[in-house]
């Protein structure tokens, strides 16, 4: 990918309400750790991470999207009605249909003819937007794109949380410290065309994307049954026969259609990780990233004055840093004190370096994105 005439013109974020601590957590934790007899402290030593937001309960996401969108705009003069594409990227949606980018796009007032669609890709959705975007103002489709993103790490943290204490499962501990280390938070990243950039900044130079998705298996966030096997089992088979001989017919009937209804479609939410395996392939795939990310925009490695990496963890951005031959000083990080917020995490980490001073005028910085899949995609943008 080379582009020639893109902008980011401006990126804006909304960050929840309530502050969770590491400690906060292995608090609510204690049942579990005592079991276990495993100490208070290792959580926060893991992943380096002391504290994340979560919003307040029913929160809608849309409306968060809309907010951190609304201050995108007005950092940048510009109004909704300019807008010719709307990309919602989150993990998180409110639900399957219609696109959570069409609650978005009515709340903003978006032009009756702009594009308005989701984008779904796992830790990388608003890369992979912003991509969308400059792509279409390349081939002269659009001169404004907003992708938006709001992601929410309350309902997943807890219920891990009651599953620990529930099943005292060292085995799910192991697999959940990934999930432990999400966050919440929600960010809107305005791209522009050449031709109606106010200030010409953030210059969009090109990216390389490269996947390896025999590894898909190894990170998951989705629904599951809340029943065990063996309950699955018996709910797989025709109840009707055995309840008919002591209720009667009718009444056999009416507790299987119960069953049906009320029972196999009770579903929780689950997140699993192999993190070591995610780690480890991770790295490899994105130092061939890194490699061809470099070849292609024609960049030494020592030219790059600042990195913004997707926020995982300590451990995380070491291994990376490291594997890239990257120094600490060229990285600014979100996570100690944010925690992963999936889509929103590296866009809101940029966002937040500008504001710090840490990415200046003329920069040449690096988007360093990866996502479950496993897909890696960089970004090359002149500050």
């Amino acid at each position: 990918m080379r582009y020639s005439r893109v902008h980011i013109e401006s990126i804006g974020y909304e960050l929840p309400p309530v502050v969770i601590s590491t400690a906060d957590l292995e608090a609510r934790l204690k049942p579990f750790y005592d079991a276990h007899k495993l100490p208070v402290g290792q959580l926060e030593l893991l992943t380096g991470i002391s504290e994340r937001r979560w919003w307040e309960k029913k929160h809608s996401l849309s409306e968060s999207a809309s907010a951190a969108a609304r201050k995108a705009l007005a950092k940048a003069n510009f109004s909704a009605k300019d807008i010719d594409v709307l990309i919602y990227a989150g993990v998180c949606r409110e639900g399957f249909e219609p696109a959570t980018a069409c609650a978005v796009a009515a709340n903003l007032g978006i032009s009756p003819d702009g594009a308005v669609f989701d984008i779904s890709n796992a830790c990388l959705g608003v890369l992979n937007g912003v991509v969308e975007v400059a792509n279409r103002i390349e081939l002269g489709q659009a001169d404004a794109g907003l992708v938006v993103s709001c992601e929410t790490a309350r309902e997943i943290n807890e219920n891990v949380i009651e599953r620990m204490i529930n099943t005292k499962s060292i085995d799910l501990y192991r697999s959940s410290v990934a999930t432990l280390t999400g966050g919440s938070g929600a960010v809107a990243v305005l791209v522009t065309s050449a031709n109606i950039s106010d200030t010409k900044r953030r210059k969009l130079i090109g990216g390389v994307t490269k996947n390896a998705p025999q590894h898909h298996a190894l990170c998951r966030w989705g629904l599951e049954s809340m029943f065990p096997a063996p309950i699955e089992r018996l709910l797989d088979n025709d109840l009707s026969d055995a309840v008919r001989k002591y209720l009667g017919a009718n009444a056999g009937a009416i507790v299987q259609k119960g069953i049906d209804i009320g029972m196999r479609h009770v579903m929780v939410p689950f997140m699993e990780t192999h993190a070591g395996e995610v780690l480890k392939y991770g790295v490899d795939l994105g130092f061939r990233t890194w490699t061809s990310f470099l070849t292609k925009l024609s960049w030494p490695a020592a030219s790059l004055d600042k990195v913004i990496c997707h926020q995982v963890g300590a451990g995380h951005r070491d291994a990376v840093l490291g594997a890239f031959g990257i120094p600490l000083e060229k990285d600014f990080s979100t996570f100690p004190f944010l925690g992963n917020i999936g889509t929103v995490s590296l866009p809101l980490t940029a966002a937040v370096a500008e504001e710090r001073e840490f990415l200046r005028p003329g920069d040449r910085v690096g988007w360093l994105g990866i996502g479950s899949g496993l897909n890696c995609l960089m970004l090359g943008l002149e500050w």
